[in-house]
């Protein structure tokens, strides 16, 4: 494993994970030390952003991010004073003494995102709901697609910090069942996590190279036979998946007070002169960490962010590496080909044959090239793990995942705008009960003032009456009297 080393600037995104974005904490201006908050969580599906170094903020401001659209973001901009200062670090030896929400709240401020891909913050992932009791622990080491070998290498290198990464997430969920499966290419690998569980109950199985094993409904299905149900989540039929390079980072921040500040990511390709795994800080320029690697840039055809199969072409160098980047391919052109022009279906029928998960790439197609999004989601659109390999066996070059995942965006873009328009209009269902219910109100109180005014003029009035009665007896006593 190669140090990435501390480039000149680190330019750390507010976003890097599923949910929502961090919130700057620091000015431009402020020092830093290494570890230090930069960004909280916004909320509970956040994890906040910690500085990889120590330095100076330098700026706050939209930068480009790794992103299919080369999209920019929000990003801190940390510009490293090579002293490289730790901030205030409170490791916790004994983790048993605290109680499963202070283990949770330790993980997640440590900004803790899952490092297989999707990136979801790991404390939400380690609550499941009471109901949902996990019986089986996977620890996901396999890295089935091709190209990157950052899993392999930390397990090689790193199997004791696993190990105490999967006993602490073991000791939150209370499991009947651990297990960290693996590829059987990785013979070295496979060693080193043995030797490390010698004397654990802890299984080490090894399965079949065959991509996309390493998904995580495909892993758990090789593993206990259970399937998830389509909508569901893994914790339904109670079994949790986790990966190896979360499990290290969850016993870093435990047993050393380190936030996740670093990741292994692999650097390979034909470009490149010095492939290889290197442990980079978070924020690191791509373009930095493939001058590590000695790019050949006359040689440079396409810059892959992530494997072959599930990765997409970065138009932007100056991207930085974030919490879910485990692969970076440098590939020439005979390496990975532009891809051939799109021509029209031709209703072979590979696609469906290639699909691990057993869904209709081809009408999944033909409905978001349509935009019919309402039927593709009727298809188990979102059951879709975007593999590749439908877009891989396509005689006529349709890029299918990329119509996927326009598909799954749309569908998420009009959620999104019916959830506000639904909260606009319960909001103003609300206010419209209210001003009914403060309009009844009022009309309550006035009539109950107009009934305690009748009530009191009838009063008044029986009392004047009753005056008049008393003084006409009285007259009529004196006239009798007088007579």
């Amino acid at each position: 494993m190669q140090d990435g080393g501390i480039p000149d600037t680190l330019t750390l995104p507010l976003h890097q994970h599923i949910g929502q974005p961090a919130k700057a904490l620091v000015a431009v201006g402020d020092r830093v030390l290494k570890g230090s908050c930069l960004a909280e969580a916004a909320d509970h599906l956040a994890v906040p952003v910690h500085a990889p170094t120590s330095g100076t903020v330098e700026a706050i401001s939209l930068q480009p991010v790794p992103h299919p659209s080369g999209m920019t973001d929000w990003c801190i901009t940390l510009r490293p004073d090579g002293l490289d200062t730790w901030g205030e670090r409170t490791p916790t030896a004994d983790y048993k003494s605290l109680d499963r929400g202070q283990l949770l709240e330790l993980i997640r401020h440590a900004g803790i995102a899952g490092m297989g891909g999707a990136g979801f913050p790991t404390h939400v992932k380690l609550h499941p709901l009471r109901e949902r009791k996990v019986d089986t622990l996977i620890l996901n080491g396999a890295e089935c697609e091709p190209y990157i070998t950052a899993d392999d290498m930390l397990m090689r290198e790193r199997a004791g910090q696993i190990i105490s990464g999967l006993q602490i997430m073991a000791w939150i969920l209370r499991p009947e069942r651990c297990v960290i499966a693996i590829e059987d290419n990785k013979p070295e690998a496979i060693q080193a996590i043995r030797a490390a569980t010698a004397g654990t109950q802890t299984e080490t199985l090894v399965i079949p190279t065959k991509y996309p094993s390493g998904g995580e409904k495909q892993l758990i299905q090789i593993v206990t036979g259970m399937e998830v149900p389509h909508g569901g989540i893994p914790a339904d039929i109670g079994v949790m998946c986790q990966n190896v390079g979360t499990a290290y980072a969850v016993s870093r921040a435990v047993l050393q007070g380190e936030p996740f500040i670093s990741r292994i990511t692999t650097v390979t390709g034909d470009a490149v002169k010095a492939a290889g795994n290197f442990e980079v800080l978070l924020g690191t320029p791509i373009e930095h960490l493939l001058s590590r690697a000695q790019l050949a840039p006359d040689r440079l055809n396409r810059l892959v962010l992530g494997g072959p199969m599930m990765g997409y072409t970065l138009n932007q160098p100056a991207a930085p590496v974030i919490k879910t980047t485990n692969c970076i391919i440098a590939a020439t052109a005979a390496e990975l080909p532009d891809p051939a022009p799109e021509q029209p279906c031709i209703r072979c029928g590979h696609c469906a044959e290639v699909c691990p998960v057993k869904l209709l790439p081809q009408q999944l197609f033909w409905y978001a090239k349509a935009a019919e999004f309402e039927k593709a989601e009727h298809q188990n659109l979102f059951d879709c793990i975007e593999c590749g390999a439908c877009a891989y066996v396509c005689p006529s070059s349709i890029p299918l995942v990329q119509y996927y995942r326009f598909a799954k965006g749309e569908i998420r873009t009009q959620q999104a705008e019916q959830s506000k328009s639904d909260q606009a209009r319960a909001r103003f269902e609300a206010r419209q009960a209210r001003l009914e219910r403060e309009q009844a109100e009022r009309e309550e109180r006035r009539r109950q003032r107009a009934r305690a005014a009748a009530e009191a003029q009838t009063k008044k009035t029986g009392y004047r009456r009753h005056q008049r009665r008393c003084t006409g007896q009285r007259r009529s006593r004196g006239q009798s009297s007088t007579g």
